[in-house]
């Protein structure tokens, strides 16, 4: 069953509980401190050629553990639900692959404040020539995927911006539901406050907006 909800879609019940704990067991025993772009500003010469981030911890942005995947079997799950979103909400994005899919942990106090994962221009083009999947390609779409429901807190939120105001909107979120969204869309994870939360995250990539 699938919904579209304004800028965003959601396939609700899409992935059964079985199949999302073996996702999250994928980081048994690989977790690290999430890392975030910790750079201020950019540069004239950034301007011309693309911004080169600066990746570090910042406790104060988000504080989540974090592991990684490139299991086929992953993408092999997750791809029909990026192709239909893209196209029944009708954005028609070129998607030319999918980055490494990152499993997240949330404990009690956890929380990513809000942030966008990408532009969508050239100054975010992956610079990479040893890589032809993502050279020259940026992040277009985002997926989110809820592998558990045994906590509190932790809401996945949208805002947006009118009339001088500032809207932040919930997402009802269950175990197995599939967020898609443009990747320029600013959303959060609000703070935990029982529990752990356990999720999917995947960026789909193409050439940059024209």
């Amino acid at each position: 069953m699938s919904l579209s909800v304004n800028e965003w879609y959601v396939f609700t019940d899409a992935i059964d509980n079985k199949t999302c704990n073996k996702l999250k067991r994928l980081g048994s025993k690989q977790w690290s401190a999430a890392a975030v772009d910790i750079k201020k500003g950019i540069t004239d010469e950034e301007r011309k050629k693309g911004r080169e981030p600066e990746m570090g911890v910042d406790k104060k942005t988000r504080i989540t553990d974090v592991a990684w995947t490139n299991d086929q079997w992953v993408y092999d799950i997750i791809w029909p639900f990026m192709v239909g979103a893209n196209n029944e909400a009708g954005w028609e994005y070129e998607i030319k692959a999918a980055e490494s899919s990152q499993i997240t942990r949330y404990k009690k106090g956890g929380f990513y404040n809000f942030h966008r994962d990408g532009s969508g221009c050239h100054l975010s083009k992956y610079n990479n020539p040893t890589n032809a999947f993502m050279h020259d390609h940026v992040r277009k779409l985002s997926m989110t995927v809820l592998l558990n429901k045994s906590f509190e807190g932790g809401n996945f939120e949208f805002t947006s911006y009118g009339k001088e105001n500032c809207e932040i909107t919930p997402v009802e979120m269950n175990q197995g539901d599939v967020v898609v969204f443009p990747s320029w869309m600013e959303h959060r994870v609000a703070p935990i406050t029982k529990g752990i939360r356990y999720s999917l995250v995947t960026w789909f990539v193409g050439p940059p907006f024209k």
